[in-house]
């Protein structure tokens, strides 16, 4: 394993050069890396701070639980925590948890398919399917979405589970189901819906033991994963109460079609078309060598429960993926609460490579059965080159900051209080730069009643409204009523008669003027304080 691993790494930094060539200043372009990295920096902060209150972020002031507003990536900030602890720059955190999980999904994979066949070229093609297939690239913004490792690896201790019956495998599964739900809730609640039926089935099947021996370990790792996953569902319960299901057109906006698994990136080398990029969320192609290396695992191969197995969750994946488009979706949407507050049923498409990276495995040991080790060594070369060069795709990378501009430092020496950033972003242009400043109030940590989330609460919507037409009387009294006590205004954002009737506006309503500032042509502005 530990060379398997050395493969991977060395695989990760290739297949997403260059980021591993800037790995302190540079991340994919998307507002959702300032999203990515205040998640990770709020958990850090909350754990020493006041953990008891992680949910509570401090943005969208002053709504509450706003961390549940999207999926808080618990393991991602406890793993990350120590990092930020030490003062390692922002953004390298960010890329070293953008990066960490891919190389660990292809290392899960590559440990399932070897079990699963006893061969390492089976796991090595596997492992490079799962980890690199175009999906990564579309969602190389989405970091909780890279969290695969644990769904293989849960499908890996069910096996060992129902071979040996030992309970620490049995709690295994539960375990890797709950982290997969803390990891990434969409995924774990995929993996739940998965991996339930594929017990009954393999106990039927697949085992090496009377059921029996499997049932205590089976529903040990049940209770658990049905205990951590009851309680960390308890904040995002009573943020749905607020919030409602997830609105039908959104789904529909996300959901695949049938053709969206042809489509890849544009900046794929082999497959992508520049004047074609197609739908966000939707270039879903898992790549031709993985899905002819599946026929053969299906047709050259005696049939068994797990090669069932897998082409049932394959089946299931793709068919849910297409939401109201399919059949299951719609019966799921009505009578299984939890589906309602999903919007992405396109993300089933990782679920998708994962059955095939392992029907892939299947096809490749019966190609090669029999075989000397030097003709099997020469067909995992390449094979796995040709899939290489099918996943391969061009990064465009951009610089985040990894400091603040000064005026947020003079913030985090001023008394505690709230922070409004002005102006607002129009309700048609959501997010605007509230992402950014969500991030910088990381290096001051007031609450804001800016913000930038899965979900807007619909107290921020409102509050947008009534700021939109800042400085006017409306606009003051939102701001006294959200008991505001400092206003950073953009001036970039106004022109010079407008900034000096803000000015004359807020310091005849009695606040005073901290300060200007002026750290770059997109960050000047002034900052009052209202007592």
């Amino acid at each position: 394993m530990k060379r398997a691993a050395g493969v991977f790494a060395l695989l990760t930094v290739v297949m997403m050069w260059p980021i591993a060539r800037h790995p302190a200043s540079l991340a994919a372009r998307h507002q959702d890396v300032y999203f990515n990295m205040w998640r990770l920096r709020w958990v850090a902060h909350a754990l020493v701070t006041s953990p008891t209150h992680l949910f509570d972020g401090n943005i969208f002031h002053p709504e509450p639980n706003t961390l549940a507003l999207s999926d808080a990536m618990i393991v991602e900030g406890i793993v990350a925590a120590p990092l930020t602890w030490a003062g390692v720059k922002p953004v390298l955190v960010h890329n070293i948890m953008m990066l960490l999980p891919i190389a660990a999904s292809g290392l899960a994979m590559f440990a399932l398919a070897r079990h699963l066949t006893g061969s390492r070229g089976a796991g090595l093609l596997a492992g490079i399917a799962f980890a690199y297939a175009p999906y990564r690239y579309e969602h190389l913004m989405h970091m909780e979405l890279q969290w695969t490792v644990w769904s293989p690896l849960a499908l890996l201790a069910l096996h060992r589970t129902l071979e040996t019956g030992k309970l620490k495998y049995g709690i295994a599964t539960g375990a890797c189901v709950a982290l997969q739900m803390l990891s990434c809730i969409y995924y774990g609640i995929f993996l739940a819906t998965f991996i339930a039926p594929a017990a009954l089935l393999l106990a039927f099947g697949d085992r090496a033991v009377p059921w029996r021996r499997t049932v205590g370990p089976l529903a040990a790792g049940a209770v658990l994963a049905a205990t951590l996953g009851g309680l960390y569902s308890i904040p995002y319960a009573r943020q749905h109460a607020r919030v409602g299901d997830r609105p039908i057109t959104e789904i529909n906006n996300f959901s695949a079609m049938p053709s969206n698994y042809l489509n890849v990136p544009k900046e794929n080398w082999l497959y992508g078309n520049p004047g074609r990029p197609g739908h966000g969320e939707r270039r879903l192609f898992p790549g031709l060598t993985v899905v002819l290396l599946a026929i053969a695992g299906m047709l050259l191969r005696q049939p068994s429960r797990s090669t069932i197995m897998y082409v049932l969750i394959l089946v299931a994946a793709f068919e849910i993926s297409l939401g109201f488009g399919g059949y299951v979706y719609p019966v799921l949407h009505r009578f299984v609460p939890v589906f309602r507050g999903l919007r992405a049923m396109a993300r089933l498409g990782i679920f998708v490579v994962m059955a095939l990276s392992v029907l892939a495995a299947y096809g490749y040991a019966a190609l090669v059965e029999g075989r000397s080790v030097r003709v099997r060594r020469l067909v995992v070369a390449v094979l796995a080159g040709v899939m290489l060069a099918e996943y391969a795709t061009r990064l465009s990378l951009t610089e985040f900051p990894n400091t603040a501009p000064a005026v947020y430092h003079v913030l985090a020496h001023l008394p505690r209080g709230v922070v409004a950033e002005l102006p607002v972003p129009a309700m048609d242009q959501l997010p605007g730069l509230d992402p950014d400043r969500a991030y910088m109030s990381t290096f001051y940590w007031f609450p804001i009643v800016n913000g930038y989330s899965g979900n807007f609460p619909a107290s921020y919507l409102a509050r947008l409204e009534r700021l939109r037409t800042f400085p006017d009387e409306r606009s003051l009294r939102q701001l006294k009523a959200d008991n505001v006590r400092y206003v950073l205004v953009h001036a970039a954002a106004y022109s010079l008669p407008e900034l000096e009737a803000i000015r004359s506006v807020l310091t005849a309503a009695g606040m005073h003027e901290i300060g200007q500032f002026d750290d770059s042509a997109e960050n000047h502005g002034f900052l009052f304080s209202t007592r």
